[in-house]
């Protein structure tokens, strides 16, 4: 059955292939990329119309980041190598272009927001000064009589007056960041942006400013969007079409309307069906208190005023809650809300004051010697496993550690066994065990660093971002295993997140946080259901947003 597409331009007397090769911004044909002998993309074709949004989608690994580096030639070359394909590019092979053909075509006709912006930015340049860069590169611009215009593009970008041109990257916030790489990207007015994960590790109130920012630039200027990403939210919300790649192909693409109705290639089906989560397992609603928090309060020294008094920062003000043995509580609220840093006062990992109650026993009048023993019931999951994991130290002595600190008194090959267990009951191998953190995915990481916190068999698990930035598919196979090893031991999670969609998967009681402070709580059915607060309402429909697939 032909598609909408094909339907209007038969209806126009020419054919989709007609069409490519008339109108067609990025012409990509049987594309392979290889990296030394390793090829890791195999004879993609894709096309990018003018004005229109193209979706690469799937799993890390599957090859969408290299495509995309390819069509304005980013990869590392020589070591980087196309045995077989081409490149059309606002009418130009990009592939064996020279130098000068290159530069000509970066930033003017193709510009890329990168994935991470702290990363991408120089943290020793002013961000006004960083994208002035771009302007003055292009020539039709002076460095003296670019500041107008990077204000201009500010504007364009939402960056109001309150965001200073002479301001470091580390003096903004992810969002603003991101806005600035935005208007890096945008300074030369390219026909194509190239999106990586544009979205990734945002707030979902930030996540839909920028989609609407996006959304509302590609408008006014008619550009093309390339967006890369695992986010199937994001491609609802921005794509016209969408090619899904696995493993180096692409397995399936066509309108984003008829890839989400009526998905053909069973990879597509496997990766929608993971974006929908079931609801979690019920709790016993009178099990046991674990944990009783009250009048939790964290202040942090800002400084000094000019008359010496000592100034505070609250991150947490005055936060009381219970836990219940067996339940999940989920924190949820934008980054700087308190969210991280109630999960580090309740294990006693920062100074706080109010009382923090474990088993009946109050932690704040305990001291580090008297804490040492209780801290194997109390275990963390951090949101960046890579960074958690020493790179010196093979899984099985990176699980094992916390039984040698804990448990000195058992054998060898007992602490050994324990490691074993641990690491199968996550999903690990067995021969995985000598290998070092660098040797894994994502996922298969962070099952290690939940290996690490079961291994003790604690009472409660702080879970601090522990599917960011994961593929849906990772995400569910990751709650599923959290679900299986709560029932099985019982445990306790606080669970804090800023993807709503994996809490309402786990938790059964939800506490929204903004600016240090509890605005509501309660189950989570309720709060998901009929929210009271109108932050927390906010918070669900930057979520959930309604499917406003752009028009196939």
């Amino acid at each position: 059955m032909p598609s909408i597409r094909e339907k209007q331009y038969q209806l126009q007397g020419k054919t989709d292939e007609q069409d490519k090769k008339m109108t067609a911004l990025v012409e990509v044909s049987d594309l392979s990329v290889a990296f030394g002998a390793t090829q890791v993309v195999n004879e993609i074709s894709f096309h990018i119309n003018p004005g229109e949004t193209v979706a690469l989608v799937g799993e890390s690994g599957s090859g969408k980041t290299v495509s995309a580096l390819s069509i304005p030639q980013l990869l590392p070359y020589p070591y980087a190598s196309h045995p077989s394909g081409s490149i059309i590019l606002d009418g130009e092979e990009m592939i064996g272009a020279g130098k000068s053909k290159l530069l000509a075509m970066r930033g003017s006709v193709a510009s890329m927001i990168f994935q991470e912006p702290m990363t991408s930015l120089n943290p020793l340049h002013k961000i006004g000064r960083q994208v002035s860069e771009m302007l003055v590169l292009d020539g039709k611009v002076t460095r003296q009589g670019a500041s107008s215009r990077v204000r201009e593009l500010f504007d364009l970008v939402g960056l109001d007056e309150s965001v200073r041109i002479d301001a470091y990257p580390h003096e903004l916030s992810g969002g603003q960041r991101q806005r600035v790489m935005i208007a890096m990207a945008l300074a030369q007015e390219p026909k194509l942006l190239i999106a990586d994960e544009p979205t990734t590790a945002l707030d979902v109130t930030i996540q839909k400013q920028i989609l609407e920012l996006l959304k509302d630039i590609q408008k006014k200027l008619n550009m093309s969007l390339l967006l890369i990403t695992h986010d199937l939210t994001v491609v609802r919300s921005l794509a016209n079409r969408i090619c899904v790649m696995t493993k180096g192909d692409i397995v399936e693409q066509g309108p984003a309307t008829e890839i989400f109705e009526a998905p053909k290639h069973d990879y597509t089906k496997h990766l929608l069906a993971a974006e929908f989560l079931e609801l979690p397992p019920a709790a016993k609603e009178d099990a046991p208190i674990v944990a009783d928090i009250k009048d939790l309060q964290v202040r942090y020294p800002k400084g000094r005023h000019w008359f010496g008094k000592q100034e505070y920062l609250d991150a947490v003000k005055g936060i009381s809650m219970q836990i219940r043995q067996g339940h999940t509580v989920g924190i949820v609220g934008e980054s700087g809300s308190g969210k991280t840093t109630l999960g580090l006062a309740l294990l006693r990992m920062i100074n706080s004051s109010g009382e923090i109650w474990v088993d009946n026993r109050d932690l704040q009048s305990l001291n580090k010697k008297d804490m040492k023993p209780l801290r194997r019931d109390l275990q963390i999951v951090f949101q960046d496993p890579y960074g958690s994991l020493s790179p010196r130290m093979t899984v099985s002595q990176i699980v094992g550690e916390g039984l040698r600190i804990h448990e000195p008194e058992i054998s060898e090959a007992d602490r050994d066994q324990k490691v074993l267990e641990a690491i199968v009951e996550v999903g690990l191998e067995p021969d995985m065990l000598q290998r070092y953190p660098h040797e894994f995915s994502g996922g298969q990481r962070q099952r290690i660093s939940i290996a690490r916190a079961l291994v003790l068999k604690p009472k409660l698990i702080v879970m601090d971002e522990p599917t960011s930035a994961l593929d849906v598919s990772v995400q569910a196979q990751i709650v599923d295993l959290l679900r299986d090893v709560q029932k099985k031991y019982d445990l306790v999670y606080l669970f804090i997140s800023h993807d709503l969609k994996v809490v309402k998967a786990l938790a059964h009681h939800i506490v929204v946080m903004k600016e240090g402070l509890v605005v509501e709580q309660g189950e989570a059915a309720t709060i998901f259901d009929s929210p009271k607060d109108v932050y927390t309402k906010e918070l669900l429909s930057a979520a959930f947003m309604p499917e406003t697939l752009g028009e196939s």
